[in-house]
């Protein structure tokens, strides 16, 4: 089993996203994890600034030479920001999932979704299990 970098700042989904709050913004990204299972990532579709995300709903699509994930919303609110980057070079997630490869960032509707996510050591327990 490879040893994923899992960040103790940030918070997990368990559709493998991470989610990185800053007083009521949240950057969004996949996990090492995610990364590795899905492979080499070639595709990546993102909502646009100002769209509405749902907590448990799927924002976006990362498409990758093995498979096609729903990209999942880890708190509810308004995209205030997206990394054109990502779009034009899928491929960065492939190398920095959890720094430069990061996907939206929204501004959360409550802080009180946050409690439905995992910290990093209930992360952690789920990849190994895997």
């Amino acid at each position: 089993m490879a040893n994923f970098h899992v960040p103790e700042e940030n918070y997990y989904t368990k559709e493998h996203e991470w989610a990185q709050v800053d007083e009521n913004n949240v950057t969004v990204g996949i996990t090492e994890y995610a990364q590795d299972s899905l492979g080499e990532i070639v595709y990546v579709e993102l909502p646009e600034v100002g769209q509405k995300v749902t907590q448990g709903e799927p924002f976006g699509v990362v498409e990758s030479v093995k498979a096609v994930s729903d990209l999942v919303a880890p708190v509810s609110g308004t995209v205030v920001e997206v990394n054109e980057s990502i779009i034009d070079d899928p491929g960065l997630l492939n190398d920095d999932p959890m720094n430069n490869g990061w996907l939206i960032c929204i501004e959360m509707d409550t802080e009180k979704e946050l409690a439905n996510l995992m910290r990093a050591p209930d992360y952690k327990k789920l990849i190994e299990k895997k």
